[in-house]
């Protein structure tokens, strides 16, 4: 088979190399990819945006199955663009994407079938949103509609916070369009869980827990970012908390999408919260979590593209996922100042050190090729994983593999994974 990957980031480049390992792949593609997503696949001139173009380079050059990573072009509708021409995708349509293309939306689908979820109100009239505020109690959090790179999220301690984060996203536009409508939901408190999944419309097939790191600085401080690191399995997602979003959140959602006329195809991303009155629904995307998806393929089992094929053919009911008995742990490499300023041009090195092992990979986010050197080209630039027998030993064995790798002005958050101690 030949793939198609769509994307240029740590994600992509884990499904890549995931992708690389199925032995019914014969050619891997990707567009634009990266300096590291080149070692598996051909990287392709194309924006992941400019979907006639792909479409062309899919039909030109026979591809079996393009695959979708990024939010933006399912959002968009590239799905739709390559299903109308007969080319086989993995991803959700566009009348599917918006679950995670508006978190109006998601919220409304959420009230409507009784998935739990924070308590919420939605606006499109920001002064509508200030007036709310006056007789809401603080912290509170503000959501920007639409898609934000991961950082449209505010959590306001006061009202004088909150009233200037309605400024900031509604009237200064700081989020773009994404910022016509706005959520303003309850704060809740406790564990955060990302969980993976596959969908074929009807079936749901869960991947193993994992937990992101979203603030630019230690001890959760900062600014939110697209991800820090991540590590899975996460010790708080328990057998009665699965047994739970089993029973009241996974199927329920797809079932609710295929209710609405949207029958939901790829991957859904559960954000949780594990609130003391049980599991609550932070968000959902509509593709792998960049950087989840850097510590859940490594442990996975199963042949990818297998998956993706079921997924596609609705036949996932078929397939049961299997993932090692072991952890991992993602520490993300990014540019000092990252996520408001930062320089780039910086050659990499010490890349050589992962080359062929199977307990410890680096995952480029931003880099390319420059002079025959790989360089940073983005804020998040690597993203290091190591395995280990326990959660424990990936964290050591992840930061010691964090140190093989350098460049000017790198930063890492050095305490990523550092609630394993307290489980």
């Amino acid at each position: 088979m030949k793939i198609l990957i769509v994307g240029s980031g740590g994600r992509e480049h884990a499904i890549a190399w995931k992708v690389a390992k199925s032995s019914k792949v014969t050619k891997i593609y990707c567009a634009p990819g990266n300096a590291g997503i080149a070692e598996y696949a051909e990287c392709v001139d194309i924006g992941a945006m400019e979907f006639d173009k792909l479409a062309a380079f899919a039909k030109e050059h026979q591809i079996d199955l393009t695959v979708v990573g990024m939010d933006d072009p399912l959002v968009g509708g590239i799905v739709d663009v390559f299903e109308a021409q007969g080319l086989r995708v993995f991803g959700p349509r566009k009348n599917a994407a918006i679950l995670e293309g508006s978190k109006a939306f998601s919220k409304d689908l959420m009230k409507k079938y009784g998935i739990p979820t924070a308590a919420y109100e939605n606006f499109d009239d920001p002064e509508k949103a200030l007036a709310y505020l006056e007789t809401a109690s603080m912290p509170i959090v503000l959501k920007a509609d639409g898609l934000a790179l991961g950082k449209g999220v505010l959590i306001c301690e006061t009202l004088e916070e909150a009233k200037e984060g309605v400024k900031s996203i509604m009237m200064d536009k700081k989020f773009g369009s994404a910022g016509n409508q706005m959520v303003i939901e309850e704060f809740m408190t406790g564990r955060e869980v990302s969980v993976l999944s596959f969908v074929d419309g009807k079936t749901i097939r869960i991947m193993t827990s994992a937990q992101d790191h979203k603030r630019a600085q230690d001890g959760d401080k900062g600014l939110n970012t697209g991800g820090m690191g991540t590590f899975s399995p996460s010790p708080f997602y328990t057998e009665e908390v699965d047994t739970f979003c089993r029973e009241h959140i996974y199927q329920k959602t797809v079932d609710a999408m295929a209710a609405e006329g949207r029958a939901f195809k790829g991957i859904i991303f559960f954000g949780l919260m594990l609130t003391e009155k049980g599991p609550r629904v932070l968000e959902y995307n509509a593709r792998f979590g960049d950087p989840e998806a850097q510590v859940v393929l490594p442990r996975m089992k199963n042949d990818i593209v297998e998956v993706f094929e079921a997924c596609v053919d609705g036949t996932l009911d078929k397939i049961e996922l299997e993932f090692e008995d072991n952890a991992a742990v993602c520490v993300v490499l990014a540019s000092e100042g990252y996520p408001v300023q930062y320089k780039k041009g910086f050659e990499i090195q010490g890349l050589e050190a992962f080359k062929g092992q199977e307990d410890k990979f680096v995952f480029h986010a931003g880099s390319k090729f420059a002079d025959g050197k790989i360089v940073t080209n983005g804020g998040r630039v690597l993203g290091v994983t190591a395995l280990g027998k326990n959660l424990k030993e990936a964290r050591a064995n992840a930061y010691r593999a964090a140190e093989e790798v350098d460049f000017e002005n790198k930063y890492c958050r050095s305490d990523i994974g550092k609630a394993i101690d307290e489980a």
